[in-house]
């Protein structure tokens, strides 16, 4: 640990409401590093997304990949456009791309309930929603974007499960869940989620799984198939604390979970590999409201703070999670004073970053 440190962040505003929800982001960082003392960044931002694949015909430059490569942590922007595809008719996704490109392997969503703001569910236990999918991110389904094979009237596309692959992403969820456990003071639970009933590559994904949980004797685990959980996260989202599961059951459970759970303007994630790591809300750039002081910034501003935590860990830097749960804290009192224009209220894109703001300062 050093006395005043200082964290290469690449930086990729990315497409749509994504530069705005980024600058956002950083003004709130800049402000925390007055209150921790000592700690500053160096933001490199770069070019990349949809918006330059269609300038100039790649998603990212050389140089920007390595600055990713070269960075403490990558913080991104929304992206992706609509209108903004490759020719076999996938939209342009630059941080698939990246996530390839660093061998960046578990995808980290983590969903809560904030009280005050309107819930899909009735029940009043719907604010407690507390829970994190983990999503195997190098293989799976979704590994075959921009490799489906076209035959005549029809595209394959593959599926792989490896054991090495799902090993690394289980161990993940547990190592997770025993970190929750001891924050949270509770029994952690990791729940498997799979098709192991009807695919073969599933199966060997929950056979994984088994092994793994066998040298995790603390921590409690549960089986369901992608289906039964579907109903059950309809029926009590509060009983579940981390899922893991394959690429493309994951990229839906995670995205059902936010909406369960409010909204995924307040959704953030993370991408983390064993060298690199990718922080970015789990929304999309919404480019309809786009440069119209609209866009929520809070997802971007927690998805600061798993980047933060992640620091944290890789520097052993306790003030850099202590910053972690000051951007929580500022986010949960906002939430408390605000009404987003997503849930029918009046305050954007300033109205938020100054409430943060002002939280921060205390």
């Amino acid at each position: 640990m050093y006395n005043n440190p200082r964290f290469r962040i690449a930086v990729l505003p990315g497409d749509g409401i994504g530069p705005e929800v980024v600058q956002s982001c950083l003004t709130i960082l800049e402000v925390l590093c007055e209150r921790l003392g000592g700690i500053s960044f160096d933001f490199r931002q770069r070019e990349g997304g949809a918006g330059h694949y269609e300038k100039t015909g790649a998603v990212f430059s050389d140089d920007t990949l390595a600055e990713c490569r070269d960075a403490d942590a990558v913080l991104l922007g929304a992206m992706g456009l609509p209108r903004v595809c490759y020719p076999d008719g996938t939209e342009v996704s630059a941080h698939f791309d990246l996530r390839m490109a660093m061998d960046i392997y578990a995808g980290l969503r983590p969903i809560r309930g904030y009280p005050r703001l309107p819930l899909v569910l009735a029940d009043q236990r719907a604010a407690e929603i507390d829970l994190v999918v983990v999503r195997e991110q190098s293989e799976g389904l979704l590994s075959s974007h921009g490799c489906g094979t076209l035959e005549d009237d029809r595209v394959r596309e593959t599926m792989v499960v490896s054991r090495h692959g799902s090993r690394r992403v289980v161990e993940f969820a547990f190592e997770l869940a025993g970190r929750r456990a001891k924050s949270k003071r509770r029994p952690g639970k990791v729940t498997c989620v799979d098709q192991a009933n009807l695919l073969a590559s599933m199966a060997l994904f929950r056979k994984v799984f088994s092994e793994v949980a066998a040298t995790y004797p603390e921590v409690e685990v549960e089986y369901a198939h992608g289906d039964a959980i579907a109903a059950k996260l309809v029926k009590a989202p509060w009983d579940f604390d981390v899922l893991v599961t394959e690429n493309a059951l994951g990229r839906l459970l995670a995205d059902f979970s936010a909406a369960l759970a409010g909204s995924q303007s307040l959704a953030p994630k993370a991408d983390i590999g064993d060298r690199y790591a990718i922080f970015q809300p789990a929304h999309g750039s919404a480019d309809d409201c786009a440069g119209k002081g609209r866009a929520n910034p809070v997802a971007q501003v927690l998805a600061a703070a798993l980047m933060l935590d992640w620091l944290a860990d890789q520097h052993a830097e306790p003030r850099l999670a202590h910053g972690a749960r000051i951007l929580e804290r500022a986010v949960d009192k906002t939430m408390t004073s605000i009404w987003p224009i997503e849930f029918g209220g009046e305050d954007g894109t300033a109205a938020i970053t100054r409430a943060l703001v002002a939280h921060i300062r205390g």
